[in-house]
């Protein structure tokens, strides 16, 4: 039972039990967008890869609607676990699969149609605009069956099934990789068969975990839903902080993708997108061990258990710090190999730029894993605000801030930028700590005194 898993487990074996689980499921489902960039920069070219980066952004914005709900819907589920009520998680999480579905469908609707507009409004023209439309446009018509894949994951781990999450997005990695092989280099399909072959991936492993939970063997189950203003506040108030970063993530992304191609065209574009693999893997990585562990500090936050939140969050934060120094050392040791997995027939002056870019980019994981476990944490105990100050900060906010900053270093302000926004974001973090934890000294205070007397 989820139950005796989260409450009873001593806090270092549930760590290993769900952290590292969780960290190779989400790994496993990142795989899809790493294998997407090397197919697509190996058999079609650094025009299409330019093309795939430049539409990236808005596909990953539709995404992040249904993210929206579906990490809004863990957080109130979680707790309400934790608190026994039963019916009420049931209802939650009933009403978020509707919504989620719904929302894909009108977003997919939107974006098909504005894909034109949209890519155009970057500076991209002729065969690479023509690239970047194809792709995003297959990814908006796919939309209402695709975007519950990420939900369901959240779902199951909360149901205590970490194990499945894990089997089920290792499953879609690795049919993602077969269709793209087979769709690119068999059949020789343009780029929009890239995208064809992960939304096919992904629809699949939706109707399986669906499958699943209408067995009715799960902790959670569908019932008829009662949908409630209350309920999708909540479940907005608790997605907002990891909605806001994607979508403030994107919007930068956009604009940088708009001063890359000022500063040098397609292969800065090119250089840019290989950066964002590199983080494709990484971040997963981090977001997994602090994702899996959200379920369990909820339980055990809505169960009163302050002690074993406190003692979850420290292995978090050290799982996190381990694998973020070890990422900035692999990176800055082997920028060439990297780059070459992605672009073939580079000339000495593109592979010059791309290493630069990638030692640079390296020391952005000296600090990102503290900003990154402190959101986290913020949001498993329901401090959305903190927690989307965090995400919108290290988002959006502070890479427009460096960007003014190091505008005249041109191509190497913008290598430079990620570091820089990672140790502001880390010492924002920090200050939120330590504000939340005079908070709960206040609050334990408050709670022994009423006990005493």
């Amino acid at each position: 039972m989820e139950s005796n898993l989260f409450a009873k487990t001593p806090p270092v074996r549930l760590f290993f039990l769900a952290a590292i689980p969780g960290a190779i499921s989400m790994l496993a489902s990142s795989l899809y967008g790493l294998l997407d960039g090397i197919f697509v920069g190996q058999f079609l070219g650094e025009t299409a890869f330019a093309g795939l980066n430049l539409a990236f952004p808005f596909v990953i914005i539709n995404f992040s609607l249904a993210d929206l709900i579906g990490v809004g819907a863990a957080v109130p589920i979680a707790i309400s676990l934790g608190r026994k009520q039963q019916d009420e998680a049931d209802n939650i999480f009933t009403c978020a699969c509707i919504m989620i579905v719904g929302t894909g469908a009108v977003i997919g609707a939107a974006l098909y149609a504005a894909a034109p507009f949209l890519i155009g409004m970057m500076g991209a023209e002729g065969e690479l605009a023509r690239m970047a439309v194809e792709y995003m446009r297959v990814y908006a018509l796919c939309s209402p069956v695709t975007t519950i894949v990420f939900a369901m994951d959240n779902f199951l781990r909360i149901s205590g099934k970490i194990r499945g999450s894990m089997a089920l997005n290792i499953f879609m990695s690795a049919l993602s990789m077969l269709l793209e092989f087979l769709f690119l280099y068999v059949f020789r399909f343009g780029v929009w068969g890239a995208a064809l072959a992960t939304c096919a991936s992904m629809f699949v492993c939706a109707l399986a975990a669906f499958f699943v939970f209408a067995r009715g063997k799960l902790a959670l189950h569908f019932i008829r839903p009662r949908f409630r203003l209350q309920m999708i506040r909540q479940i907005i108030a608790c997605g907002t902080p990891n909605f806001l970063s994607n979508i403030a993530g994107r919007i930068t992304s956009i604009l940088m993708n708009m001063v890359l191609l000022r500063f040098g065209g397609e292969s800065a574009v090119s250089i840019y997108g290989v950066l964002m693999y590199v983080d494709g893997v990484v971040q997963p990585i981090l977001y997994g061990v602090c994702d899996s562990l959200q379920p369990a500090v909820g339980y055990n936050w809505g169960a009163g258990r302050r002690d074993r939140v406190r003692a979850i969050e420290r292995c978090c934060f050290t799982a996190g710090a381990a694998i973020s120094l070890l990422s900035a050392v692999v990176i800055f040791l082997f920028p060439r190999q990297i780059t070459g997995l992605f672009v073939q027939d580079m000339d000495a002056a593109f592979l010059s730029t791309a290493v630069l870019a990638l030692q640079l980019f390296s020391a952005t994981y000296l600090t990102k894993w503290f900003g990154f476990a402190a959101q986290g944490y913020m949001l498993a105990v329901e401090k959305s605000v903190y927690a989307t100050l965090i995400s919108v900060c290290t988002a959006l906010a502070f890479p427009l801030l460096f960007i003014g900053v190091f505008w005249a270093l041109g191509l190497t302000g913008i290598w430079l930028n990620f570091a820089a926004t990672s140790a502001l974001a880390a010492m924002l973090a920090g200050v939120l700590l330590l504000r939340f934890r005079k908070e709960m000294r206040r609050l334990d205070q408050a709670e022994g005194a009423q006990t005493a007397g």
